[in-house]
């Protein structure tokens, strides 16, 4: 993914807070009862319940960020969970170095 694409993910301040949320999910998002956020993800009610944003918008965001390639989802029956891209986020912190 180009760094400019990255880039235009994250100039959105919402996308932006789901995103630093989804790196400590537990206390930045309401629990879920649906398994645990550090093993299997964050599913959008809760991430839509922790930023205040419809869910369609929520999920507009969530599919922006997976784009880029910044989140990974997860299908788990008829729940959807969404978690950090970590290795590509190193990986854009390394471009970022190098290029910049």
């Amino acid at each position: 993914m180009e760094l400019i694409e990255i880039f235009k993910a994250l100039s959105n301040p919402t996308r932006l807070a789901i995103l630093k949320g989804l790196k400590d999910p537990s206390n930045s998002f309401p629990p879920q009862d649906e398994g645990d956020v550090d093993v299997v993800g964050v599913c959008v009610s809760s991430i839509q319940e922790g930023i205040g944003l419809s869910q369609s918008t929520v999920s507009g965001y969530l599919a922006t960020l997976q784009r880029v390639g910044l989140i990974e989802v997860r299908r788990i029956g008829q729940w959807t969970y969404y978690k950090r891209n970590e290795a590509a986020i190193k990986a854009l912190a390394e471009a970022v170095g190098k290029e910049l």
